[in-house]
């Protein structure tokens, strides 16, 4: 089901939004209790993103109100993304645009924690990446091409050969000591992440490709996945069982979901 501020949404609605692509969004897992894990943390996201991108405040209040219509009485865990574009904007003038509106789509979710995935280096930085934005033409590219070359998905690597993070989520890693090491890079700050941050001790270093694959182990976070572990970067295999790894897993599940 799709809606654009609360009613069915048109080919026409869309047509913006495939033509331009600009706008940002949030993912989120609804698990079979109704509940977001990290809920406050998606609509500050998207308050935040908004000012960024549109120069515009946003009603959360309202986009809570459009998600749970959208759910229905839909059971079972499932994605929803909710989506802020202004079908308005023309490609030749996008600063006159400024009124963004609230497309929400569901999808049904996946498991949780998929299995562990292998990764391939890609040279990739991407625009503006503090903001969740529409642009994936980059990180799907350096997805094909990582899929193309027998691996699951891209992990960017910057100018600098410092890792980043991965095609749409962010990359943590597990050192000789247990600690858990987020990159210090320009990355997308990722609910999941954050979450997790709150409440695992860990750093944030510089991680360079060679230091990453000497780590005793490394994972992928996002809503969707929770904590996945990575059983390769590029030719060099992880472990994908560690006792810290097993404390991030269940450390996130335990979190508490918000209620829409």
């Amino acid at each position: 089901m799709a809606t654009l501020d609360g009613r069915p949404v048109t080919a026409d609605d869309l047509m913006p939004l495939a033509l331009t692509n600009l706008g940002h969004f949030t993912s989120m897992r609804v698990d079979a209790d109704g509940r977001v894990r990290g809920l406050a943390l998606h609509m500050e996201r998207l308050e935040r993103d908004c000012a960024t991108v549109w120069g515009a405040g946003l009603d959360t209040g309202r986009v809570r109100d459009q998600v749970r219509q959208a759910l229905g009485g839909r059971s079972g865990p499932c994605v929803v993304r909710v989506t802020v574009y202004d079908p308005t904007v023309d490609m030749g003038h996008p600063a006159a645009a400024g009124q963004p509106r609230v497309l929400v789509t569901v999808r049904a979710a996946g498991a949780m924690s998929p299995p562990p995935l292998r990764a391939m280096t890609v040279r990739y930085e991407r625009d503006l990446p503090e903001v969740k934005h529409t642009g994936l033409f980059g990180p799907l590219h350096a997805r094909r091409t990582a899929q193309l070359s027998g691996f699951d998905d891209a992990l960017f690597v910057g100018a600098d050969g410092r890792v980043s993070e991965g095609g749409t989520w962010n990359v943590g890693f597990i050192d000789g000591d247990g600690t858990v090491v987020w990159p210090a890079a320009p990355v997308l700050p990722g609910v999941t992440m954050a979450l997790l941050r709150e409440r695992v001790g860990h750093q944030v270093d510089a991680v360079t490709v060679g230091q990453a694959k000497e780590m005793r182990a490394a994972f992928a976070t996002n809503t969707s996945i929770g904590v996945r572990a990575l059983s390769a970067i590029d030719d060099t295999a992880m472990a994908v069982e560690h006792p810290v790894l097993s404390t991030l897993r269940e450390t996130y599940l335990a979190i508490p979901g918000e209620e829409l």
